[in-house]
């Protein structure tokens, strides 16, 4: 077994998955089916709010592009968009995937990789108020970790009501119709994604797909723009490189299988309480999202071939609802767990870390105690299917009320990125194994 410094350095070198793409079933943008019974599964996704008033993005005759990194790999992706918050139908006039090339904040694509999105056959769409709409599949294989790039052309004036408000990765602008651009010439961009919900590719029958449910923590809040080093994206590469060939730890008696995470964390989010209001009607506190309890249907169980949850959850109700309790949170905890199973989903819960010296709103002496009853309550009490012990990866042992400092971005309440990547190694991978 390797130390923890270098696993977690391997797992950083590894968050862009450029050494996984050995592992594709053809080369990019190959005809060639993924062989074996294929089913659907989800491989990226995010999670929608509403807007807050002032921040609505209007776009009019302009192509939007955006970059999303895929966990697992396949053929005949398919994007799901959304319009849920939106208070106003959403044209289409045209719609693009590609691989993406080169990394960081580039938009560029690989030449030949380029092909249209069409739903029920149409090149444009609309997407109505309050909706959604998934495309047809496109001729395309695509590597597992690899990035795609998804462009959508808007014709007319149209205000952006549904957004998944903290990114970390960089969408763009260009004018007019040039989805099919290698390179398009960039206006502005925003760390925002912009009616999108989810892509899935058809892949093995044995394949499956982990959603993380959260906060800003699994969100990435504070960690490089453009890397990928959320903690889902780090647990997919170790996924991906499951037989420690590429010195990711190993597990005694854990055989890889085609797994995909997506993220569908909000920055803020809580379990017990939130924002549902449509945008035009939404608070300041939109980009909250509505609560953690309410969202399975919609961010989880939407998305095809999820088989397993993880929930890390629950500090912002103790840091900006006050007077909530350990028993509030458990029972919000238990109604996650009823409910993920009566879908026929696994779930694990993710005890809630150390936030010792963040904002005086989180770090008070009621909180500190509530949050060490939630985390033995959730490590003793057995209703989850297991516990992943997120509190135990990254707490300083000299001071288990706070983050390790060298996993703590400075706020002392998220994880910069090699905490990310202590986050994502305490996630036991054999819990997928079936």
């Amino acid at each position: 077994m390797l130390g923890r410094a270098t696993t977690r350095r391997a797992l950083l070198l590894g968050g862009t998955g450029t050494a996984l793409l050995a592992a594709t079933p053809g080369a990019a943008g190959q005809r060639a089916p993924v062989h074996r019974t294929p089913t659907r599964v989800a491989t990226w996704a995010t999670a929608p709010t509403a807007v807050k008033p002032g921040k609505v993005i209007i776009v009019a005759g302009k192509t939007i592009r955006q970059v999303v990194h895929l966990s697992l790999g396949g053929d005949r992706p398919a994007v799901s968009l959304t319009n849920v918050f939106g208070a106003e139908p959403v044209r289409i006039g045209a719609a693009r995937i590609a691989l993406r090339r080169g990394s960081g904040g580039s938009t560029a694509i690989v030449p030949g990789t380029d092909r249209p999105l069409t739903f029920n056959g149409r090149t444009g769409a609309v997407l109505p108020a309050g909706g959604a709409l998934t495309s047809d599949p496109a001729d395309l294989i695509v590597p597992p970790g690899a990035d795609l790039a998804i462009s959508l052309y808007l014709p007319e004036r149209t205000p952006i009501g549904t957004v998944s408000p903290r990114s970390f990765q960089s969408t763009v602008f260009a004018d007019g119709d040039v989805t099919a651009a290698t390179e398009p010439d960039v206006k502005w961009r925003v760390g925002r994604y912009l009616l999108l919900a989810g892509v899935s590719v058809r892949t093995t029958r044995s394949a499956a797909t982990i959603a993380a449910i959260g906060d800003s923590i699994t969100v990435g809040v504070n960690t490089q723009e453009n890397a990928n080093h959320r903690w889902t994206d780090l647990l997919a590469t170790r996924l991906l490189a499951g037989d420690g060939s590429t010195g990711f730890r190993t597990v005694t008696g854990y055989r890889p299988a085609k797994r995909g995470v997506i993220n569908l964390g909000i920055s803020g989010n809580r379990l017990l309480s939130g924002f549902e209001e449509p945008t035009g009607r939404a608070t300041e506190a939109a980009h909250s999202g509505p609560s953690a309890r309410r969202r399975l249907d919609r961010d989880v169980l939407a998305h095809p071939g999820v088989r397993y949850l993880i929930t890390l959850i629950g500090v912002n109700d103790l840091g900006r609802v006050p007077g909530t309790t350990a028993d509030d949170l458990i029972a919000g905890h238990r109604e996650l767990v009823a409910r993920a199973r009566s879908a026929g989903l696994r779930i694990f819960g993710g005890t809630m870390l150390p936030f010792g010296g963040a904002g005086r709103s989180y770090d008070k002496p009621d909180n500190r105690a509530e949050r060490d009853r939630l985390n033995a309550w959730m490590r003793s009490a057995g209703e989850y299917d297991a516990v992943i012990d997120f509190d135990a990866a990254i707490r300083d042992p000299a001071d288990p009320q706070r983050m390790l400092p060298a996993y703590d971005c400075g706020d002392h309440l998220h994880p910069n990125d090699a905490g990310m990547a202590a986050l994502a190694e305490a996630v036991p991978l054999e819990l997928f194994a079936d």
